[in-house]
């Protein structure tokens, strides 16, 4: 199914202690980018949800971000190390009897001093389980949205393939009658000529100019190219790459068309062509 590198997901857990949130949005991209925000205590994640990501997707540059939010009843008491507190209380009034209007120790400042207050030990393996099962909910969420849009942009590419088709079906009738009508003219010209030309130079000018009007092989690869697009389209893989290198290959083959053009119908088959296949290209450039 084909997917496409622009999405969003968020998802949200709630637990005893307060609520997990992930966010994961991504843009397009030539590779897999992954962007990882997480809190603190849960940085020793980082390796893991990379990993995890690059098993869903595919392609394009991918920010995902974790946010924690704490209920108040979570919220314990501060626990202090006093003998390190007096410790400092200590050293700060020792240093007054050196220092000029020393200002009088705040509590808070106190309290800042590094080990002063006790972090509780938490087991953050419940923590990490919980981040890692509402990952999986979000990027389930993700990649939902990426295959809703690349389903979109599927309907698009195939409703071009068949305007693509229709040219290409109206330019083969058309090739032969282009050709009667540029001999018609010659001819209609020579007989305005008061002579005879050479009928062997005539045949040799004429088959040299129907060589040039050929635009059947041309045709024959953009029916071709129609093939393997349709084919590629109903891949289970990232096929946004094949499809833009298809893409030159069509491009190729209508600027071809136009440069054998020896008419006006011929030259704006060539111009709608090549709208219609910047079209598909523009969005291509979404597929992963």
């Amino acid at each position: 199914m084909l997917r496409s590198m622009t999405a969003f997901g968020r998802c949200e857990t709630t637990l005893d202690w307060g609520t997990l949130s992930w966010e994961v949005r991504s843009v397009n991209h030539r590779y897999l980018e992954t962007g990882v925000r997480l809190p603190e205590e849960l940085r020793a994640l980082e390796a893991r949800i990379r990993e995890r990501v690059g098993q869903r997707v595919g392609r394009g540059k991918v920010e995902c971000a974790l946010r924690i939010r704490q209920t108040t009843s979570t919220v314990t008491e501060l626990q202090i190390d006093k003998r390190l507190a007096e410790s400092v209380v200590k050293a700060c009034h020792a240093l007054e009897s050196f220092m000029m209007n020393a200002a009088r120790l705040s509590p808070i400042e106190v309290l800042r001093w590094p080990g002063v207050v006790l972090e509780p030990e938490q087991n953050l393996q419940p923590l990490q389980e919980a981040a890692m099962q509402t990952l999986e909910e979000v990027l389930d969420d993700f990649v939902a949205s990426r295959e809703r849009e690349g389903e979109q942009i599927k309907q698009m590419l195939l409703a071009r393939c068949d305007s693509v088709e229709e040219l290409v079906a109206r330019q083969r009738e058309h090739a032969p009658q282009a050709f009667e009508r540029w001999k018609d003219k010659l001819l209609a010209r020579l007989a305005d000529i008061d002579s005879d030309p050479d009928s062997g130079r005539l045949e040799q000018e004429m088959v040299i100019v129907a060589q040039k009007m050929d635009v059947e092989e041309e045709l024959d690869r953009l029916q071709a190219h129609l093939g393997e697009l349709r084919r590629v389209l109903e891949l289970d893989e990232p096929v946004g790459r094949r499809l833009d290198f298809l893409m030159q290959e069509f491009n190729r083959e209508s600027n071809t068309l136009g440069s054998k053009s020896n008419d006006a119908q011929t030259t704006q088959t060539a111009i709608d062509l090549k709208v219609l296949i910047e079209q598909m290209r523009e969005q291509i450039q979404n597929l992963e």
